[in-house]
């Protein structure tokens, strides 16, 4: 699977894992018609959370109502519960189809609708695009957006980390102080030369980071200081670390700063032998925004931070 050029090319086999549980789901259903239809929302759903898991996106499918029994014979329901951002719907479609039908009641609740393409013998599905919000049933195909814009129209949605929070100790999103952060054993967290990080006026936060399940699911822990500073500024260093046994980071992957607008401010990228990296340390006023991307490959997670 690929995104290359502007030109989609986003599909997979359907693995025997998707198979058994679409078949388990089936036993909780009588009717041949609802028996179809549970199967293929099954498959699009773990296609589309495949897809994103491989990302870095963080998603809740057992939570999702298409994992629910009870609700699978109550509705019509193919959603997938995102960590930060709310529910996306999966519709599966048949080859060729030149609209896909997008019910009423979905379109108040959903973030955004998949597009799934499963062909008759369900041994393959293709991403076909996405639609964000809708108004009306009838979709035209030609109107789906790039499936390989997903991730960053997803980041648009997402609430930024207030770091002027943290001088008030108040932590969100599965950010934590350093110190907490690193106490559990099992964690194993050994943030190296942090010392060197800042002052003793600085707040630390940290934040564990799954590099995908194609990266053999290799953590990192993203480490954010913060000092104040005049003039109604605050001085801010960010560092990506190495985590538990794993000695070196990943060769290339990247730590980017981006604009609020998403132009490159700066970046740097890891070589053979580095436990960490990190960016220039800068200074910013209170009210601007940011964003800091981790990439690897495929791999590309974000997350906003606002002053």
């Amino acid at each position: 699977m690929s995104c290359h050029n502007g030109i989609l090319n986003l599909s997979f086999p359907i693995s025997s894992q998707a198979y058994a549980i679409a078949e388990d789901f089936q036993r909780h259903q009588s009717h041949a018609q609802k028996i179809e239809q549970v199967s293929r929302n099954t498959v699009a759903v773990y296609i589309v959370n495949f897809y994103l898991e491989s990302l870095g996106i963080e998603t809740d499918l057992t939570s999702s109502d298409s994992w629910n029994p009870v609700m699978q014979t109550l509705m019509n329901v193919a959603d997938l519960k995102l960590k930060y951002y709310g529910k996306l719907e999966c519709i599966p479609v048949s080859p060729h189809a030149s609209f896909v039908r997008l019910p009423a009641e979905i379109w108040s609740e959903r973030v955004g609708c998949v597009i799934v393409e499963l062909n008759q013998s369900l041994r393959e599905a293709k991403l076909l695009g996405f639609l964000e919000k809708a108004s009306i049933e009838d979709i035209p195909i030609t109107r789906l957006r790039n499936i390989c814009e997903l991730p960053e129209y997803l980041k648009q949605l997402q609430s930024p980390v207030n770091l002027i929070q943290w001088f008030e100790n108040k932590f969100v999103a599965d950010w934590q102080k350093v110190e907490e952060l690193s106490s559990p054993p099992e964690l194993q967290l050994t943030f190296r030369n942090t010392a060197r990080i800042a002052s003793k006026s600085s707040i630390k936060g940290a934040k564990l980071i799954d590099l995908g399940i194609e990266l053999g699911s290799q953590p990192v822990a993203l480490l954010v200081a913060i000092t104040p500073e005049e003039e109604e500024k605050v001085g801010i260093r960010i560092q990506l670390h190495s985590v538990g046994d794993k000695l070196y980071l990943p060769p290339h992957v990247k730590l980017v700063m981006q604009s609020e607008s998403g132009d490159n401010i700066q970046q740097v990228e890891a070589r053979n032998q580095d436990n960490y990296i990190q960016l220039k340390r800068f200074k910013s006023k209170i009210g601007k925004c940011f964003h800091i991307k981790i990439i690897l490959d495929r791999f590309s997670w974000t997350e906003k931070f606002e002053i």
